[in-house]
């Protein structure tokens, strides 16, 4: 068993934003292993924003964003349970990232769930079409389609996408990570993104 440091547990705590005793305790449960305690925090992130998910969020910010001399703007309204979270510094922050975030990926939904219907049934349709061109049969042509689509999520939904200052996480990595550490339950509830001369 190695012995735990209070220069790892700083390390670590600088790295992942965590406490310094959910630190020690992952450090501690790890053996030391910086790279191991970091997924043993968000596992344990995980399992809070679980426990936490049904809790109603009423409290909250909206958080805007202005992007190229004012070329794109974003809104962005992200809620939690009290009004003493959403004035967290943790929490702003992770307002404004993901305004900055939306900014740069200009995500169709939050979830895959609220894609709207006419932009789930053309990008069906151009998936088919091209599987039909390959000369596959029908059901193969179906199938095709449906991973194309699970791909089109994970790229065009704000909770699947690539974190832009991580790409290693998604977005709801980091809200999930974000819940774990404030140990409320928070959820991004809609956007819009502007861009200036776009329809």
């Amino acid at each position: 068993m190695s012995t735990i440091s209070a220069k790892m547990v700083k390390e670590l705590r600088e790295r992942t934003g965590a406490g310094m005793m959910d630190c020690k305790e992952a450090l501690t449960q790890c053996d030391g292993d910086i790279k191991k305690s970091i997924e043993f925090l968000r596992k344990k992130g995980l399992a809070t924003a679980k426990k936490r998910a049904g809790r109603a969020t009423s409290a909250g910010v909206i958080h805007s964003y202005i992007h190229m001399g004012g070329k794109i703007g974003v809104l962005v309204e992200v809620n939690c349970e009290t009004d003493f979270v959403a004035k967290n510094e943790d929490f702003q922050t992770f307002a404004k990232n993901v305004a900055m975030h939306i900014a740069a990926t200009n995500p169709v939904s939050v979830r895959p769930e609220e894609v709207p219907e006419e932009i789930l049934a053309k990008e069906k349709e151009i998936y088919k079409a091209q599987a039909n061109e390959l000369g596959k049969p029908p059901q193969v042509a179906e199938k095709i389609a449906e991973g194309k689509l699970q791909k089109f999520f994970k790229e065009n939904c704000l909770l699947t996408q690539p974190y832009v200052r991580d790409p290693n996480l998604t977005v709801a990595d980091v809200l999930n990570e974000l819940i774990g550490k404030i140990g409320e339950n928070i959820t991004i509830k809609r956007f819009v993104r502007y861009q200036l001369g776009e329809e």
